[in-house]
């Protein structure tokens, strides 16, 4: 039997086949145009095992075998606009808004037209021309540790100024996109002043330095290091759930607070512009944000589907949240303003 997921270097070397074939003038009989329609590539930039099951379950329905290539985000999204019109990849899976926008802007994507991704992905999430979908959501809201702040000042990201936070509050540095893209969601709802006077009171109230990495912060605050923070929920999730015990220990010592609304940002993907297999990626973006692959695909690592909670027992144990309204298509789209005001608010 042919495994369904192949690693890079196989991926590399039925290429090099691909491309001896060209050199024979071959590349047009239909035997290899069925076979480029049997394979879908994908660059993507999540690394988890269980994303791997599903598309061997994707294969298992389709016939349709997937290439996987995985590597850092920005590394993926440089890796597809040098190749350009010769890549290979027929799917790009990034995270967080601005990466999705900015390929966009590369012209990376190809629109395409899908009845079930526009059925099964609400509108906020998704390019309104069908250039890339969301495929998982991921919540930022704020998590305290009770002894060092009390969670009902917390209301609002708003609060992340009051005084009692100062020399208590930890957040992750300007470089994350995650911290760029909770920037932009304030910007697109209260505009440039409010947002300008937001980021001095808070970066007012951050215990120095800033911290390069979310699991490392919400350690910290269980640890009784930082009073508060901003974190994606997955990361605490991991924690609850690690083989370590001194992790899980310091874990239930955080507090999720949803504030209203909470900033949202997504897994995304869309078929690429130079795809030499178009359906077959449009069939794997339905497949992952379907409702059953995609509870699957969020579950990986601790997220929530695209519509809904999910099973995942530490997420729902957390409770729910109201989602911003502001699209993802928006938040990509104001990043660059939102990391100006960021710098010019000390935000290192």
């Amino acid at each position: 039997m042919i495994q369904p997921v192949f690693i890079t270097r196989v991926f590399r070397l039925g290429l090099a086949a691909i491309g001896s074939l060209s050199l024979l003038g071959a590349t047009t009989t239909p035997a290899l145009a069925q076979a480029r329609n049997q394979v879908v590539n994908v660059y993507s930039g999540r690394h988890y095992n269980t994303d791997k099951e599903l598309y061997a379950q994707f294969t298992r329905q389709t016939g349709i075998r997937v290439n996987l290539i995985e590597g850092k985000d920005d590394e993926m999204i440089e890796r597809l606009r040098r190749e350009g019109a010769n890549s290979p990849a027929d799917v790009l899976v990034t995270v967080d808004a601005a990466r999705l926008i900015r390929a966009q802007e590369m012209n990376l994507f190809r629109p395409i037209n899908s009845a079930a991704l526009n059925r099964d992905v609400p509108a906020n999430l998704r390019d309104p021309n069908g250039h890339w979908f969301a495929l998982t959501r991921r919540a930022r809201p704020v998590m305290v540790n009770p002894a060092q702040v009390n969670p009902n000042l917390i209301r609002t990201y708003g609060d992340l100024t009051r005084k009692e936070l100062s020399g208590k509050l930890c957040m992750r540095d300007r470089s994350s996109v995650y911290s760029q893209s909770l920037t932009a969601d304030v910007l697109q709802r209260a505009g440039k002043a409010t947002t300008e006077r937001w980021l001095k009171g808070m970066v007012a109230n951050v215990k120095q330095p800033f911290f390069t990495s979310d699991t490392t912060m919400v350690r910290a605050v269980g640890q009784g290091e930082c009073g508060a923070t901003v974190a994606n929920t997955y990361y605490l999730a991991r924690l609850l759930n690690s083989d370590k015990a001194t992790d899980k220990a310091n874990a239930r010592k955080v507090r999720v607070v949803w504030v209203n609304p909470t900033h949202v940002n997504v897994t995304g993907g869309g078929v690429t512009r130079s795809s030499g297999n178009p359906e077959g990626a449009r069939r794997l973006l339905e497949f992952l944000s379907s409702p059953t692959a995609g509870e699957g695909y969020a579950a990986a690592n601790n997220e929530y589907p695209v519509k809904g909670w999910g099973n995942n027992p530490t997420l729902r144990n957390f409770g729910t949240f109201t989602a911003s309204p502001v699209t993802i298509q928006q938040l990509g789209q104001r990043n660059r303003e939102a990391v100006q005001l960021m710098q010019q608010a000390g935000w290192k």
